[in-house]
């Protein structure tokens, strides 16, 4: 069992980051092999729409996002983390999600060669908002879980917490916890 982490925050050590190392934890302690990337440090370019991967399943742009590709299809599960920018996810985080297209042909279906490898991973989601009204983060969570649905992977849930300043969230015992609990349910 491997799991994948992904973090869309720019701040490494911050509060996305110490959820997602919560969870990859819980993961780590069922019993899986766990990878931690992180998007800030990679370079991914946003998606060119030019439709040419429809055909191959390969995106056409030269960065680290085949690489990325590569772990996603290899992984079992996958956790991103991501704080609240302007009521969405960071440009970051969505560079990487639109890149995703190159899994799918032009109906949206997965491409043949890779539905064995997708079909049945689990997917699971945190976020991290600077608003004491954690559903400031609703956008984020529709975007991932509307993609889990549209293409039959497993959502395993959302983790919804509230910090501002770097580290605040090590206070919050619960959304800690429940980090945690995320990272094991990618093993159950």
């Amino acid at each position: 069992m491997k799991v994948l982490g992904i973090m869309g925050s720019p701040r490494v050590g911050g509060n996305s980051d110490i959820l997602l190392d919560e969870a990859l934890a819980g993961a780590s302690t069922a019993g899986a092999a766990v990878e931690k990337i992180i998007l800030d440090r990679k370079k991914i370019a946003g998606c060119h729409d030019c439709k040419k991967c429809n055909e191959t399943g390969i995106c056409v742009i030269k960065d680290d996002m085949l690489e990325i590709h590569m772990k996603i299809l290899d992984a079992d599960a996958i956790i991103h983390s991501v704080p609240v920018y302007f009521w969405s996810m960071t440009a970051q985080m969505k560079a990487y999600l639109d890149r995703w297209c190159a899994f799918f042909d032009a109906q949206w279906r997965w491409q043949k060669n890779y539905y064995p490898k997708m079909k049945g991973k689990r997917i699971g989601l945190i976020t991290v908002c600077g608003d004491q009204n954690v559903h400031t983060a609703d956008p984020i969570v529709h975007s991932f879980k509307s993609t889990a649905e549209m293409t039959k992977l497993f959502w395993i849930g959302a983790v919804m917490a509230s910090a501002s300043d770097k580290g605040d969230i090590i206070k919050d015992e619960t959304a800690r916890k429940q980090a945690f609990e995320l990272g094991k349910k990618t093993v159950a």
